[in-house]
């Protein structure tokens, strides 16, 4: 499983900035990073790209 925020702050970015770039809210990302939520196919692919990930890790143990 991937660990998004620390990804995310690894590319030096917001949550804001994040979801902006994927197309989603804020609380989308927050919730994905919290363990709330898991990100729809196309939301996990839009994410992998922005931060160079492998989108199927989102649904990986």
């Amino acid at each position: 499983m991937i660990d998004l925020e620390k990804v995310r702050k690894d590319h030096g970015l917001t949550q804001e900035q994040l979801a902006d770039k994927v197309g989603v809210i804020r609380q989308t990302i927050s919730n994905i990073e919290c363990g709330r939520a898991l990100p729809s196919v196309e939301t996990a692919k839009a994410i992998a790209q922005v931060l160079g990930l492998n989108w199927s890790d989102f649904f990986s143990d």
